[in-house]
């Protein structure tokens, strides 16, 4: 991936019904972020809530509607909004809306790694158990919220 990277385009992976197509990733970047596009369609699963350990986490709506749980608080961004989730808040997010939602999404440091691994425990026919998923966050410095 070196260049302009088009909309949709990048090194690409899907769980939860989302697509992520990463704009960097962390060999590009020396692990200091990686940066994302996804798409959340309508009522996809959400994340399990949670609280990065070791990352911050931030958002920026491109199109649709997002749903976000922060520490508690539900908040709703649109197209041109931006969310900071400090290292440590509890969080979860979605789509609540009719259309898909797409948003940037970036990591510092690097998370693409545990997106590839999401990825393949996502691609089974059925949706992995809760648990599996709950270790693959916690051994990339996630615990439940």
């Amino acid at each position: 991936m070196d260049g302009i990277v088009p909309p949709g385009q990048g090194r690409t992976w899907t769980a939860r019904g989302n697509v992520m197509a990463f704009k960097a990733v962390a060999e590009q970047t020396g692990g200091d972020f990686s940066l994302m596009e996804r798409t959340v369609p309508p009522g996809a699963r959400m994340p399990p809530p949670h609280r990065h350990v070791t990352c911050s986490e931030a958002f920026f709506v491109l199109d649709g509607t997002a749903a976000f749980l922060l520490d508690g608080a539900e908040l709703t961004g649109g197209p041109g909004d931006f969310l900071l989730v400090p290292r440590g808040a509890a969080h979860t997010f979605g789509n609540r809306g009719r259309e898909a939602a797409r948003l940037l999404v970036l990591h510092a440091p690097a998370m693409d790694a545990y997106f590839a691994e999401l990825d393949r425990l996502w691609s089974g026919e059925a949706p992995p158990p809760p648990e599996a998923e709950r270790e693959l966050m916690r051994r990339y410095g996630m615990e439940p919220a």
